[in-house]
């Protein structure tokens, strides 16, 4: 326990608990969405999108979190546009959209590297021990605007994620609905990114809410559990950065990924170790 508490004497220590604590709470809550929506490739799809939004507020000297956040709701009414405009899938202008902008941001990336010789692979991959003060703020600010969002509209969201043409035939605005759930989604992500980066930031969306799936039944029970899955991971993914010196980004993805495993081995209703189906089999 002492090993646990003594880093904590560090700044950059306390600032990295509070952001792991919020990744970890926000990203398993917004996932759930996802995950009930099958909407995996469309967080893929705006997490891989922020990136030159981010490298040019970088060089312009803004606030790289409003940077990414615009590139995110442009890249999400760009995919809009596509599928209204012209007979390719979704799923497909899911795919240009993300695949034009990561290339644009990596390129963006690059060239800054050569001319200012900084690294900023932080941005890709993620390195959470290395947040600033002003990073924490902008990260509580985004937190507390989607959790109390969500909160506001829990009822609507409900019943347009499990239900979207009986939520329209009830009278619901379900074009800003999705609209919104797009922003929320695009928030989260920007809130995200130094902690895990665009490239992982999806595993921390989708991996706690599907481990929760697994466990209960009911979104707002999938939600806590992928709440406490995901700020464990956040928090255990930032201590074997410290001690054993890995990546924080894919410290914290192996984190949850196992947790994945186990559910999915050992779930008491679903688990393919502990199933009644396999039960049965084995008493054969």
């Amino acid at each position: 326990m002492q090993s646990l508490i003594e880093p904590l004497q560090y700044g950059f220590m306390q600032r990295s608990l509070i952001v792991a604590i919020l990744v970890g709470l926000l990203c398993a809550v917004v996932g759930s969405y996802l995950m009930v929506r099958r909407l995996a490739l469309l967080g893929d799809a705006i997490s891989h999108s922020v990136l030159p939004g981010l490298a040019i507020a970088f060089i312009l000297g803004g606030n790289i979190f409003v940077g990414a956040f615009i590139a995110g709701v442009v890249s999400t009414m760009a995919i809009a546009w596509i599928g209204a405009r012209s007979p390719i899938k979704e799923d497909a202008a899911m795919g240009i959209v993300f695949s034009a902008f990561f290339a644009l941001g990596v390129t963006l990336i690059t060239v800054i590297q050569k001319s200012n010789k900084i690294d900023l692979n932080h941005f890709l991959f993620g390195n959470i021990l290395s947040v600033t003060t002003d990073e924490v703020r902008d990260t509580a600010i985004i937190a507390v605007v989607v959790l109390v969002t969500i909160f506001a509209i829990y009822k609507e969201l409900l019943f347009y994620t499990f239900d979207p043409q009986g939520a329209q035939a009830a009278g619901l605005p379900v074009n800003r609905l999705n609209f919104g759930l797009m922003l929320l989604i695009s928030l989260t992500i920007v809130a995200s990114m130094k902690a895990v980066g665009v490239i992982l930031v999806l595993s921390l969306l989708i991996t706690p809410g599907a481990t929760a799936y697994l466990l209960v039944k009911r979104l707002h029970q999938v939600m806590i559990l992928g709440a406490f899955i995901g700020v464990f991971s956040s928090i255990s993914g930032m201590y074997l950065s410290y001690f054993y010196n890995f990546p924080s980004g894919p410290a914290i993805v192996l984190v949850v990924s196992g947790l994945f495993i186990l559910a999915l081995l050992f779930s008491p209703q679903h688990g393919i170790f502990s199933s009644r189906q396999f039960r049965s089999k084995s008493s054969i």
